[in-house]
């Protein structure tokens, strides 16, 4: 059976960020992953996951300046001390907090980027996330890469699973893998399925929601209880996080998990 995470990022909203933890709990779940923890304290995160008995399975290292439109420095020109310090602190909450996965947001291209500005930021990207990955290796840390649907992410750097996995065999390092959001390759893509079995075995985590409207995953198009049962036939040992935008309460939109626990596979 699928492991579920709660995305304390888009869940629980009803209440602040540090009692997110013990709503997760109360509605049964036993993980837990965010967008960016560095708001908080390394003893008030660990406090919350310690008294909630959660794991913590994946958060952001700093995305830059994020009110401002970055999505991650590693591909930005001039940038070197500020991602080589935003990695040196996104490994001390990873180590606190027992955290084994990272994802390190490749950036934003310029609208106007041709194809050699292209290039050049992936070649960036490339040397920095070999860095990163030497400094993750050290903790026990893997690092993930995700594309973005451009949609939502106009001009992100990746913006499809091919493009990603791509750049995790040109990196080659063992603990770098790609982050597999389908809510993401639906909008950008489509034919999960198969997405699926050709990658999971260098996917280090997934990511759901319904499409469209990036809602709780039985609202949509998109048929979860075929994609979880291909999962588990896959062999797949991670967790799935729910990063999803509830329509309503928290709480009733986990009708679909309650269903799923209880064995009932067919009509999520």
């Amino acid at each position: 059976m699928p492991r579920f995470a709660a995305n304390l990022s888009m869940l629980f909203s009803e209440v602040e960020f540090l009692d997110r933890f013990g709503a997760a709990a109360a509605a049964g779940f036993h993980a837990v992953e965010f967008a960016y923890p560095y708001a908080f304290s390394l003893d008030e995160i660990s406090d919350r996951v310690r008294a909630f008995n959660l794991e913590v399975v994946l958060f952001n290292a700093p995305p830059g300046d994020h009110a401002a439109g970055e999505r991650g420095l590693a591909s930005l020109p001039s940038r070197d001390d500020e991602f080589a310090a935003s990695i040196t602190l996104a490994l001390r909450y990873a180590t606190a907090l027992n955290c084994k996965r990272l994802h390190v947001m490749a950036g934003v291209l310029p609208a106007e980027a041709d194809a050699a500005e292209r290039d050049n930021r992936r070649s960036l990207y490339i040397r920095r996330l070999r860095d990163a990955c030497v400094q993750a290796a050290q903790r026990g840390v893997t690092v993930l890469i995700e594309p973005l649907n451009p949609h939502d992410a106009p001009h992100y750097l990746l913006s499809t699973q091919a493009q990603a996995h791509k750049i995790r065999e040109e990196v080659g390092a063992q603990n770098l893998m790609v982050q597999l959001d389908l809510y993401h390759a639906q909008r950008g893509e489509g034919e999960l399925s198969e997405q699926l079995q050709r990658s999971l075995k260098h996917v280090g985590h997934i990511q759901i929601a319904g499409f469209p409207g990036r809602h709780e995953p039985d609202v949509g198009e998109i048929h979860y209880p075929w994609l979880f049962r291909l999962i588990d036939d896959l062999r797949y040992e991670g967790w799935i996080g729910c990063e999803y935008r509830p329509l309503h309460n928290t709480e009733a939109g986990l009708s679909w998990l309650h269903r799923w626990q209880a064995g009932e596979t067919k009509a999520l």
